[in-house]
């Protein structure tokens, strides 16, 4: 076997092992090679002005592709840490110990080298909502954005010493079946109490919502990660801008108290089911194609990729309300029949619980796993008790 590093003469391997690993695999959708490749460009993706990454790939002594692996490492997230991590993904490998480990080691060994002590994978160098976490449970074709591996990976990774650092359920919704009628009657009165207005994403009007989005993101997610590194507008306006074609005004909804941002749902069309056309490859005339299909009614499925309350409102049912809106727009839009709420962690029990109450039922497990590059620093799994739990504690009951 030999590793290889991934470099700017040989990057189209990465993508192709892809490709020829899942050539006989109906569920998996190759995801855009440009895409990936943005999250190791220095000038598109933020992350490199303090981290850096590495790719490698790997064939066998008949020249065969056999595997890849990324390395990456967020120093500023690193240093606020008590233990510095770096991440280790986009995983791709035969059903070999010894090809995998050697993949892992490399990517432990470049870890190492800049400080790390432990190693999470499989993860992805940018936002949680894409690439991130080993699927365990539910190989069926998955949402844009969530990973697919073959059932073996799990073995791979846990034979080689990585463990459970936290699970991720993703959940459908059927929507040919009626939202239940207790909740939606809940869910209207909320919404039109005092002081409460729903909008959803304007075109028009960017930046005022991405600046909503960034205050309520920042505020919620800072309370359930104690290492959060804050987004800030750039950062939320290049996702915004890269899904533009993408984008459906109705399927990104705010709630509002008395003029300030409270609560969000931010969802996108499962772009998936117009990719499985194109195996990971668009030049001029499949994106024509591309367009045509997403333009038509291909799409049946959106994915929720982030929703949120901030603590003070955690409990006044405005999520309730949110989902209400979003799913009242989906439903407006007769051709989508599922919504997939991805993901929500094995920490985050309250989210879970909504998703049940709404009837949303759990398709598919993935796992990020931790592996400890100094096993004299000990593995605990990750409990969101180093979140900032008092905002939770003082959340209203109630609105006055």
């Amino acid at each position: 076997m030999k590793l290889i590093e991934t470099t700017s003469e040989n990057f189209r391997s990465f993508h192709d092992i892809g490709r020829i690993l899942y050539k006989d695999d109906p569920n998996w959708i190759a995801p855009l090679d440009l895409e990936v490749e943005n999250i190791f460009n220095p000038a598109k993706n933020q992350l490199f002005t303090h981290g850096e990454a590495i790719r490698w790939v790997m064939h066998d002594d008949s020249g065969q592709w056999i595997g890849r692996v990324a390395a990456f490492i967020n120093y500023q997230k690193a240093k606020k840490s008590d233990i510095p991590t770096g991440g280790m993904g986009f995983f791709e490998c035969i059903n070999d110990t010894e090809a995998a480990n050697t993949l892992f080691d490399a990517a432990r060994n470049w870890l190492k080298e800049r400080g790390a002590v432990a190693m999470d994978g499989s993860v992805n160098f940018g936002e949680n909502f894409s690439y991130w976490g080993v699927l365990v449970e539910g190989f069926m074709k998955q949402g844009y954005g969530m990973p697919y591996n073959k059932p073996y990976y799990q073995k791979l990774f846990e034979d080689y010493g990585f463990k459970v650092y936290f699970q991720q359920f993703s959940y459908h919704f059927d929507m040919t079946k009626p939202w239940p009628e207790r909740l939606a009657t809940f869910s209207r009165y909320l919404a039109s109490r005092p002081g409460y207005s729903f909008s959803h994403f304007e075109k028009k009007n960017p930046k005022k919502y991405i600046r909503d989005l960034v205050e309520v993101v920042n505020l919620t997610w800072s309370d359930y990660l104690e290492d959060f590194t804050p987004f800030t507008e750039k950062d939320l306006d290049g996702i915004f801008e890269s899904a533009k074609p993408i984008l459906v005004e109705e399927f990104v909804w705010f709630a509002y108290k008395d003029g300030k941002p409270v609560g969000v749902v931010v969802a996108f069309p499962d772009v998936n089911q117009v990719l499985a056309h194109f195996n990971g490859r668009l030049n001029l005339w499949k994106g024509l194609k591309f367009m045509w299909l997403k333009n038509g009614k291909t799409i049946t499925r959106n994915r929720v990729l982030m929703a949120g309350v901030i603590p003070e409102y955690q409990n006044s049912g405005v999520i309730m309300a949110l989902f209400l809106q979003f799913a009242l727009a989906t439903k407006n839009k007769s051709w989508y029949t599922e919504i997939e709420f991805s993901w929500v962690g094995d920490y985050n029990p309250r989210m879970r619980k909504v998703y049940e109450q709404i009837g949303a039922v759990p398709m598919k497990k993935h796992i990020t796993y931790r592996y400890m590059i100094d096993p004299s620093v000990a593995f605990a799994r990750f409990t969101n008790e180093g979140g900032n739990s008092s905002l939770r504690k003082d959340a209203l009951k109630k609105d006055e």
